[in-house]
């Protein structure tokens, strides 16, 4: 499938229009996959730590599956743990995913979610990514990536993560670009449960089911 390149100067209807409206909006995409489905009207991103725990296998597929029922663009990183998981409960169930890579789009970053990639392609989701294949990737090429998993979504779910973790970072994000930032409880005590509890004691929208998801974002 050929690379498609989105640029605000050109081809501006294909471009997301949430995406626009961030500072800092990139000036390109690169593209491979289903494009239209940056122009869809609800879509949200749900993610958490790489360190997937059982509890949190369990509530992705709740919240999902609710989602995908409900004709939602689910966002994620395609990282390891509950990016990828969030991606593949989304294709198992018909639905429609968006995967923000950081590095080029011409190859699954980590090299483990070879076969989440195919499928999102091949299933009419869709990987995008601001840096041409080749740029330098650090620490910071997931920092930005992690601003445009909130820049393309009305808000965005933690499912669970550490206190010092990359999931705050996507939550922080939203929470500058005026989106909703929402929250699944977790066991005190749990090291997972840090960053979802300590984003509801700070202003998160609570969040039990997929209901409430819709709920605070309007729809």
């Amino acid at each position: 499938m050929k690379i498609m390149t989105l640029a605000i100067g050109k081809l501006v209807r294909d471009f997301s229009e949430l995406l626009k409206q961030i500072p800092d909006c990139p000036h390109k995409l690169y593209c491979l996959g289903n494009i239209d489905l940056l122009r869809e009207k609800k879509i949200v991103a749900v993610v958490g730590s790489r360190k997937m725990s059982d509890y949190g296998k369990l509530m992705v597929e709740k919240l999902v599956v609710e989602a995908v029922k409900n004709d939602w663009v689910i966002v994620a990183g395609m990282a390891l743990g509950v990016d990828a998981w969030v991606h593949q409960v989304c294709l198992d169930n018909k639905g429609k995913t968006i995967a923000v890579l950081a590095g080029g789009v011409e190859r699954p970053r980590p090299a483990a979610n070879q076969q989440i990639y195919q499928s999102i392609i091949d299933g009419g989701g869709l990987v995008i990514s601001e840096d041409r294949e080749g740029s330098v990737i650090d620490k910071n090429s997931f920092l930005r990536r992690n601003r445009i998993v909130a820049g393309l979504s009305l808000g965005v779910v933690v499912i669970e993560g550490e206190r010092r973790s990359g999931t705050l970072n996507t939550a922080g994000w939203a929470g500058k670009f005026g989106r909703e930032v929402m929250a699944i409880p977790g066991r005190i005590g749990d090291s997972l449960s840090e960053a979802p509890n300590w984003l509801i004691k700070n202003g998160a929208g609570l969040v039990e089911n997929f209901s409430d998801v819709a709920e605070i974002l309007g729809n």
